[in-house]
């Protein structure tokens, strides 16, 4: 009898046991601080769309859908850019840390307005879905939005880029819940736009206290305690890497942002909320990948020599996470839309489950292009990218007219299946390389 009451509980404790060995690593404890933010960002935000979809109707839920997105798209430009090098250079930036961040924080916000003005000057290219921008109001306030997301981005990765990426969770849980009420309020007050709204003015809330929290304690904290590792590095040598890094990020631009961007002008309003709501939860499920390959980057920073055990270890712990994750997601797909409203299941099964099953390889991408970051790779680490995004781009735009919304899944599987099949080997190389990671990495394949 003791023995099976025993055996739970030993069991329990050395789970306990490996939990608490794991946060004392910087690498998981980043690691799972952002894919928790991103469990709560999804928790969250599948409260919000269903308070959406019950307050506002149809065409109002799928417009404001489309201007989140389009506000995302231009506010990202230059900012997802800066992940990876914030992510990179933060590390081993000792007392120009503070400057980094404000010029990445600059050049996104500034890059972001200038796109999102050039849409609206061509406004009339993108069709109805985006009629509601018309105006000087309207317009500066799109502008704003986007400046707003651009430095709204970048905190998350600052955060982990100075091992605090603790707070992350803890600023989307509070974006989120104070998002939801606000979205409540601002259906009888704004029923046509209070969707987007809703979106971006706790963003804005929310950016004052946590760069007084990055300015005031965590960064200067951070400059004292790397002041012996701190590398010397101009700004010149961050301007090359992102050169190399920056066309990478269009994969992302291209999966998560411009292609809803374009459903968005060639489908209905209605139809377009179908799509996002099952985009939107696909690539939260993708995101997770990229959140241990980030701490990857971070870790592989600060200490090049542990790369090879670090990708493995992240890999292992990242597939461990993710793979329940997708089973769960391709078998409950149609229950979980159908929360939101019968259409959303008809319509968007098929896209979320091809869009969680792509996941998997994303997994292998993600840890080999955090490698090449982490040394410094920055050609090689264009060209994955670059060409994963030209696959994910073409084939949707090839595919739509005959498969129309589930293009997305389609091309977005395929892809990412050709690309992990091209790196693998140079992902083996890297996970194999002992201690002798960095020539493991740059002897990659693709």
């Amino acid at each position: 009898m003791s023995a099976t009451t025993d055996e739970p509980e030993g069991r329990f404790a050395g789970l306990r046991q490996r939990v608490t060995r794991d946060l004392r690593n910087p690498l998981f404890r980043n690691g799972y601080a952002l894919m928790a933010n991103t469990a709560i960002t999804a928790v969250l935000g599948m409260g919000y769309w269903w308070l959406a979809a019950q307050m506002y109707g149809p065409a109002d839920f799928g417009r404001g859908q489309a201007l989140i997105t389009a506000m995302r798209l231009f506010a990202s430009l230059t900012a997802l850019g800066f992940v990876g090098a914030l992510a990179r250079f933060i590390p081993v930036a000792g007392r120009r840390t503070p400057a980094l961040i404000v010029r990445a924080y600059a050049v996104a916000g500034a890059t972001g307005v200038v796109a999102a003005l050039g849409f609206l000057v061509t406004l009339p290219w993108w069709g109805p879905t985006y009629a509601s921008l018309g105006g000087i109001g309207p317009g500066l306030f799109f502008l704003a939005s986007t400046l707003v997301w651009s430095v709204f981005t970048l905190e998350d990765v600052t955060l982990a880029g100075l091992r605090r990426a603790t707070w992350v969770p803890v600023n989307s849980l509070c974006y989120g819940l104070v998002k939801m009420a606000m979205l409540v309020g601002l259906a009888f007050a704004l029923p046509r736009d209070g969707i987007f709204v809703s979106w971006i003015i706790p963003a804005a809330m929310a950016l004052i206290p946590i760069n007084l929290l990055l300015f005031k304690k965590v960064i200067p904290r951070h400059v004292r305690k790397t002041e012996s590792t701190a590398r010397p590095f101009s700004f010149g040598e961050v301007g090359r890497f992102l050169a190399g890094d920056y066309p990478g990020t269009l994969s992302i631009l291209a999966s998560v942002y411009l292609i809803p961007v374009l459903i968005a002008a060639r489908v209905d309003e209605v139809t377009f909320g179908y799509f996002s709501m099952a985009h939107t939860l696909g690539s939260l499920i993708e995101l997770l990948a990229m959140n241990m390959a980030t701490s990857l980057t971070v870790e592989g920073s600060f200490d090049r020599e542990r790369l090879a055990s670090n990708s493995r270890r992240a890999l292992r712990r990242a597939f461990m996470i993710i793979i329940p994750i997708v089973i769960v997601t391709i078998l409950a797909a149609p229950l979980i839309l159908r929360v939101f409203g019968p259409g959303f299941a008809d319509r968007g099964t098929l896209l979320l489950q091809l869009m969680s099953l792509a996941v998997l390889p994303r997994v292998l991408i993600e840890i080999y292009l955090s490698g090449l970051r982490a040394v410094g790779q920055a050609r090689r680490l264009a060209l994955v990218q670059i060409c994963l995004a030209a696959l994910v781009l073409t084939s949707t735009l090839v595919l739509f007219p005959t498969t129309g919304i589930e293009a997305v899944g389609y091309a977005l599987l395929l892809s990412e299946l050709l690309i992990a099949a091209l790196i693998f080997p140079g992902l083996r190389r890297m996970l194999k390389g002992g201690e002798r990671s960095q020539t493991a990495v740059t002897a990659g394949s693709l």
